[in-house]
């Protein structure tokens, strides 16, 4: 272990980020009473440029009058490149109730896009004494995000979330392919005439998980364009958790469910987690560093591993 401690992220269910556009004001209270944990109320690719005055509007009026639950409420905004995206964040911070908690960034390429949203934020906080402090979301969908992505990790205090977007990372990095996660067609191995499909994406998901974990982030796996494909939902969403992200995004309601089921840790995995840690707790009690559990060896690490998953168990219960 390094002697600077590895942070930890904050405490808050993020199993699935359920996506909507503002100026579909129909889709809010239903949102609101969805399963998923993360609000992303839209301001960016969903948005036409002639509605994106009439739903910042939209979303302003919500943060007020819809009840969010204990939902976290993001908005995303639109990109630096843009011209909309310091009217977003002014009229955010200076209208929206405090019921607002959070702002997604997206096509985040380096550090120093993050400083300049976060200036922007400071400020009208301080003008207008917000209490709450907003948190930041950004989103990797460049080559550029995703070379200085553990700059753009360690880049404020504010951020709370990462997440990988496919569609445009696929477009930035010049990939052959139109699909928006999942496996593709001509990303496969050969051996012995039969085809192996591999995940094009795991990657970079791997270097934003460790981007994350070293300055203390949630990690979180993007959009599944497919809607209709639940099995290859599940099957990457597995991948994700597996590699450890905490969440996905849903873009359709039918895909809260699945998110949910794959980052819940199941009943079986808890009672062996906690099991874990009780014959640790019996090893340490004998002076032992190590012992066997079901015919394997758990010793230290084993403890930090059941941790992960008691810990993440009790939050969602809570």
């Amino acid at each position: 272990m390094s002697f600077r401690l590895q942070p930890a992220p904050v405490a808050r269910p993020n199993r699935c980020q359920l996506f909507g556009p503002g100026s579909r004001v129909a889709l809010f209270e239903k949102m609101a009473a969805s399963s998923a944990d993360v609000i992303n109320l839209d301001l960016e690719d969903s948005v036409a440029p002639s509605d994106k005055d009439s739903a910042r509007a939209n979303i302003i009026a919500a943060t007020h009058d819809v009840d969010w639950g204990t939902k976290t409420l993001s908005v995303r905004i639109n990109g630096l490149d843009t011209p909309y995206w310091y009217r977003d964040v002014v009229d955010l911070l200076e209208q929206s109730s405090e019921r607002l908690d959070q702002i997604m960034i997206p096509k985040v390429g380096c550090a120093a896009d993050i400083y300049a949203v976060d200036a922007l934020v400071s400020a009208i906080e301080a003008a207008k004494g917000r209490k709450k402090r907003i948190s930041f979301e950004v989103i990797i969908e460049s080559a550029a995000g995703i070379a200085h992505v553990e700059e753009i990790a360690a880049a404020s205090p504010r951020l709370q979330a990462m997440s990988l977007g496919a569609a445009d990372f696929a477009a930035s990095m010049g990939m052959a392919t139109t699909g928006i996660g999942g496996t593709q067609e001509n990303y496969y191995m050969l051996r012995e005439g039969a085809r192996y499909w591999s995940d094009p994406w795991h990657w970079a998901q791997s270097a934003i998980v460790a981007a994350c974990r070293t300055h203390g982030v949630l990690p979180v796996d993007g959009p599944f364009g497919d809607f209709s494909d639940d099995e290859g939902y599940r099957a990457q969403a597995r991948r994700s958790a597996t590699l450890g992200m905490v969440g996905k995004w849903a873009i359709h309601p039918k895909q809260v469910a699945l998110a949910n089921e794959v980052f819940t840790p199941s009943d079986e995995a808890v009672a062996e987690a906690r099991e874990i840690l009780a014959a640790m707790e019996a090893a340490k009690a004998r002076g032992e560093g190590a012992t066997v559990y079901k015919g394997r060896l758990v010793d230290i690490a084993s403890i930090k591993q059941a941790e992960v998953i008691v810990r993440q168990a009790e939050m969602i219960a809570g």
